[in-house]
C-alpha cells in the first residue's frame, strides 16, 4: 500500500507535473515532499538548478528533503535508470516502505535527442515497477515545445494537479508498444555530407579501426574508446544476429564523430534493450548496447524499408529540434 497516495497501488506510481507557473509547481510539489517527510519515507529532489533553488526556497529548512544532483542523474538514460534503481535498492534494503521522488529531464534534451529521454520516461514505467516509488516529472510548459509535452502524456500513466487531483492521461502508451514504435531519426547536420568512411560487411576489427582513423583529436581520449568499443559491439551484433548486408558510416565533425551500423534485419526484439541490460546472457545486443548507451553521447535507432540502421554519437551534439 502506497502511504498518502490518491489510490492503494503497488509497485511504481509515475506522474507528471505539467505546469504554466512556477506557484502551479510549487503547489504539487511541496505538499508531495513534506508529505512523504512526514509519512517517514525517504524522499529526494532531483531538479534542474533553476528549478531546484525555487523548490528549496519553498521548503522549510532542515526538513529533511534530499537533493540529488539533477544534471549528474540525467546525464543519459540508461545511466539514470542504473544510478536511480541502485539508490532505490539501497533504500528498500535499508527498510523503505516507499520512496518519492520529483525529478526532470535536462531542457537540453528537449531538442535532438528527445527520442531517447522519450524512450527513458516510457521505459522506467517497467524499470522501477519492482520498487516502492512514487515520482513526479516536471514539465514547465513555458519552455517545453508541444511535441515533448504530447510524449510526455504518452509516458506518464497520469497527472498530478495544481488542486490536488491525479488525473489519468487519456494518451498514456504502455512501454512495451510505445517502445516498439519507428521513431523519426532527427538528422545530425554532418550527415548532410558524404561519410568519412563507408565500410560494407566490416569485421569487428575493421569497425575500430575506422573509428581510430576518423579521430582526429575532436573528442576527448576516453569518449574515443568508448566510441570505439560501441561500434565493435554494433557491428559484431549485426553480424551475428542481423541480416546481411552490414554497413557501417563514420562522419567526422569538428566537435564530434558519428557512426551508424545498419543491417537488413529488424533489430533487437526486446523493447527495453540498451535502457536495460538484457533479462538472458544470450539476448541479441543485450549487454553489449546496454553499455553502449551509457558510453556515448546519443544512441538512437530506426527501421526502414533497408533494415535495422542504430546510430552513435560522441562529443557536442548539435542544438536544435
Amino acid at each position: 500500500m502506497r502511504t498518502g497516495a490518491p489510490a492503494q497501488h503497488h509497485g511504481y506510481y509515475h506522474e507528471a507535473v505539467r505546469y504554466d507557473r512556477d506557484d502551479e509547481l510549487l503547489a504539487v510539489v511541496v505538499p508531495f515532499l513534506l508529505g512523504g517527510v512526514d509519512a517517514g519515507e525517504p524522499t529526494y529532489v532531483a531538479l534542474g538548478e533553476h528549478t531546484a533553488a525555487l523548490v528549496r526556497a519553498a521548503l522549510p529548512a532542515r526538513c529533511g528533503v534530499e537533493f540529488l544532483p539533477g544534471g549528474e542523474m540525467y546525464a543519459r538514460p540508461a545511466s539514470a535508470i542504473r544510478s536511480y534503481r541502485q539508490l532505490l535498492a539501497e533504500q528498500v534494503a535499508a527498510g523503505a516502505r516507499q520512496i518519492r521522488i520529483i525529478g526532470e529531464v535536462p531542457r537540453s534534451a528537449f531538442g535532438a535527442t528527445w527520442d531517447w529521454w522519450a524512450r527513458y520516461e516510457s521505459a522506467i514505467n517497467h524499470a522501477y515497477d519492482d520498487f516502492p516509488l512514487w515520482s513526479m516529472c516536471a514539465y514547465d510548459a513555458r519552455v517545453t515545445p508541444p511535441e515533448v509535452l504530447a510524449d510526455v502524456a504518452r509516458t506518464h500513466p497520469r497527472f498530478a494537479t495544481a488542486d490536488g487531483r491525479h488525473v489519468p492521461s487519456s494518451a498514456w502508451t504502455p512501454p512495451t508498444a510505445y517502445l516498439r514504435e519507428n521513431r523519426a531519426i532527427v538528422p545530425d547536420p554532418l550527415q548532410a555530407g558524404p561519410p568519412t568512411i563507408e565500410l560494407a560487411d566490416p569485421t569487428a576489427a575493421a569497425a575500430r579501426a575506422a573509428v581510430h582513423l576518423a579521430d582526429r583529436g575532436q573528442v576527448p581520449a576516453d569518449d574515443l574508446d568508448d566510441l570505439v568499443v560501441a561500434v565493435s559491439e554494433t557491428v559484431t551484433n549485426a553480424l551475428r544476429h542481423g541480416r546481411p548486408p552490414v554497413r557501417l558510416r563514420v562522419w567526422s565533425g569538428a566537435d564530434r564523430i558519428v557512426a551508424t551500423v545498419g543491417d537488413g534485419g529488424d533489430g533487437p526484439a526486446d523493447p527495453f534493450c540498451g535502457l536495460l541490460p538484457a533479462s538472458h546472457d544470450d539476448a541479441p545486443g543485450g549487454l553489449g548496447l546496454w553499455i553502449t548507451y551509457q558510453s556515448c553521447s546519443h544512441v538512437t535507432w530506426h527501421r526502414d524499408d533497408d533494415g535495422y540502421t542504430l546510430r552513435l554519437t560522441v562529443g557536442n551534439l548539435p542544438t536544435g529540434g
